[in-house]
């Protein structure tokens, strides 16, 4: 078992996290003794949706200092209105941590969100740090980090499509998230494919034959179920106000690859350089999360088509990171960088690639990904 960065809360905590990324088994080993309610047992989840004042019941009859953990929340939304009388009547007598795959449901339903009495947190697949020597680059990008798949190397292939089959396809319907579970295959096929590209919702709806609107409503049931991301066009006024399509990362290298059935094929020079951007966009969702930094995620494309894959901001602060899959640093590759530093001198610019040496460019840093992910889990990145 790898040890986890996510440090756990002292107080009453939402967990998001896609399915599949441990948060069961982390809540397991941080809350050993809590009174455990894990909905997606029918034993557990039908009693209480029969009745959600079985929950406060059972939760007032505990001592002082008590845990309660609801594995799967979004499941039956209502409970939150169980636990958010018990937090306002007793305070940190009795304390939740609240996990779910899915936010679907209660953003859908605008269900009680404990009014901000419960902070949010999210677990993610393994990050480099927590792999330690386990980790290898090339591992990651052909097979993502999923915790089943890294500790059982063997059957990845298996555990992978079993995913894809399993949750993405059946749970989704199952939930009634879609109806027609042909168009969503279609369309989450396509979605892999464009891995790492802006969104072209028109295009996406032409190839997978549906509605411009389902092709929307899929999006967002990716995004709500933590299986994929949209990372914004950011806006800098440097020269003018410019807008960017955002563009869509699914959460995890080897489902994208799953999903577009690449899993048995050896690593295309074609498919490496977005696979390395998911991957780096993981392990800086990660660090952003695990080290509590806050701010603000998002690439940049200017109207003369300079591109950075990835600029955080918070406040008077920027980092901009660009990616290559490259084993060598070429000049050029330092151009958007080299541009924003210009206009933004105060700026931390780095550029990535999976070369060995250290480099200077014209006031960018040049650094090999493996020494790039060391120095971000020890936060001298992002600050």
């Amino acid at each position: 078992m790898y040890t986890r960065s996510l440090k756990p809360p002292a107080r009453s905590f939402f967990l998001f996290g896609p399915r599949g990324t441990g948060k069961t088994t982390w809540l397991r080993k941080e809350y050993p003794n809590a009174l455990w309610k894990n909905l997606l047992l029918d034993e557990v989840y039908l009693p209480l949706l029969g009745d959600a004042s079985n929950l406060r019941k059972e939760v007032e009859a505990l001592s002082d200092n008590s845990w309660v953990v609801i594995d799967e929340v979004q499941r039956i939304p209502t409970l939150l209105n169980e636990v958010h009388d018990l937090i306002a009547r007793f305070g940190n007598r009795y304390r939740f941590a609240l996990s779910g795959s899915s936010a679907r449901k209660l953003k859908r339903l605008e269900v009680n969100l404990l009014a901000g009495r419960a902070i949010e947190r999210r677990m993610f697949p393994l990050t480099s740090a927590e792999l330690g020597s386990d980790y290898d680059l090339e591992s990651r990008l052909a097979f993502g980090s999923l915790p089943d798949v890294s500790q059982d190397r063997e059957y990845a292939i298996d555990i992978l499509s079993a995913y894809v089959g399993t949750y993405l396809r059946q749970e989704i319907q199952q939930e009634a998230l879609v109806e027609n579970l042909g168009s969503f295959n279609r369309f989450l096929k396509i979605a892999a494919i464009m891995n790492g590209e802006s969104i072209n919702t028109s295009g996406v709806a032409r190839d997978a034959a549906v509605a411009r609107s389902t092709v929307e409503r899929y999006f967002d049931i990716l995004e709500d179920t933590l299986i994929g991301f949209r990372l914004p066009g950011w806006q800098p006024k440097l020269k003018a106000r410019e807008r960017s399509s955002p563009k869509f990362y699914l959460f995890d290298t080897g489902l994208a690859r799953a999903i577009t059935e690449r899993l048995r094929d050896p690593l295309s020079d074609l498919e490496v350089g977005k696979l390395l951007e998911t991957h780096l966009l993981h392990e800086l969702r990660s660090a952003i999360w695990y080290q509590n930094l806050g701010g603000e995620l998002s690439y940049w494309k200017s109207s003369g088509g300079l591109e950075i894959d990835f600029i955080w901001t918070r406040g008077d602060a920027i980092v901009a990171i660009e990616v290559k899959s490259s084993r060598k640093w070429k000049h050029g590759y330092s151009r958007a960088l080299r541009d924003l530093k210009m206009h933004r001198p105060t700026a931390q610019c780095y550029g990535i690639y999976r070369g060995e040496s250290v480099l200077k460019d014209g006031g960018v840093d040049i650094v090999p990904c493996l020494n790039f992910l060391s120095e971000l889990h020890s936060g001298n990145i992002l600050k």
